[in-house]
């Protein structure tokens, strides 16, 4: 099987390692494809939009990570070659229509061209996630998993009212307590299992890294036209930083706030 990445391409994960108590997670952190794979029939402006990654979610998580001191692992390649949120199996992990919009490239894959991106895509961002977990659990670290993600105001022709949703499996404890925390502020509209929930099959990453390891998850959604100018990413920075750590603090753990 031919590698699906050149050897001077991106490497697949960004990892930044540090010692505080939470992991950071964007698996639909860029908009970038393999250039074995061309524009997948799609034109630029397809290619910036919510189809190809979660914008703004990236610059909210690194803030996050950076603000509480935490590791950050990021999937450096578009959710259109292969959705790293999704179980490989599924007919939406690499999709041939998102929203209205058709993608050419991802049509009549044969079972090689699938398992050419799950191998060299899928299979590297969970493994990175793995080996950062898994250190920390052998170091005895404090370890909650937080993954971050971007949602569209209007889907479908249908306007979603929340600000922020907070996705969880069916372990809630840290879930709620994020929820909790965030409509505090009266003037959010913060959505519970919406818009998404894990029966739209969005809970693979929180599932399989946090719950079958019996380890604090939550995902977190926002609304990305709150995340289009640097003002509106620092402000959710802040507003989710402040949110982990009552919840983190809640919950038995003494994270520490990085200064500055």
């Amino acid at each position: 099987m031919e590698a699906l990445l050149a050897a001077d391409e991106l490497p697949v994960v960004d990892v930044r390692e540090a010692d505080g108590p939470l992991v950071i997670v964007c698996e639909h952190a860029s908009s970038v494809l393999p250039r074995a794979l061309g524009t997948l029939g799609l034109g630029a402006e397809d290619l910036q939009r919510h189809i190809a990654w979660d914008p703004g979610a990236f610059d909210v998580a690194r803030l996050v990570a950076d603000r509480t001191e935490s590791a950050l692992v990021a999937q450096r390649y578009s959710r259109l070659a292969i959705d790293c949120n999704r179980d490989p199996v599924l007919p939406d992990a690499i999709p041939e229509r998102s929203e209205y919009t058709d993608i050419p490239g991802n049509v009549g894959l044969s079972p090689d061209a699938k398992k050419s991106r799950i191998k060299a895509l899928w299979e590297p961002f969970h493994a990175a996630l793995d080996k950062v977990i898994g250190a920390r659990l052998r170091a005895k670290r404090l370890t909650t998993l937080v993954t971050i993600h971007s949602f569209t105001p209007v889907y479908r022709g249908i306007s979603r009212p929340w600000h922020a949703g907070i996705i969880s499996t069916d372990e809630r404890s840290l879930a709620d307590r994020v929820l909790g925390a965030l409509r505090r502020d009266p003037t959010l509209v913060v959505g519970d299992n919406e818009p998404y929930s894990a029966k739209d099959n969005v809970d693979y990453t929180i599932r399989r890294h946090g719950r079958d390891r019996g380890l604090p998850h939550v995902m977190v959604e926002i609304r990305n036209d709150l995340l289009r100018t640097r003002a509106g990413i620092e402000s959710w920075a802040d507003r989710l930083t402040d949110a982990l750590l009552t919840s983190s603090s809640a919950a038995g753990l003494s994270p520490a706030r990085a200064e500055g």
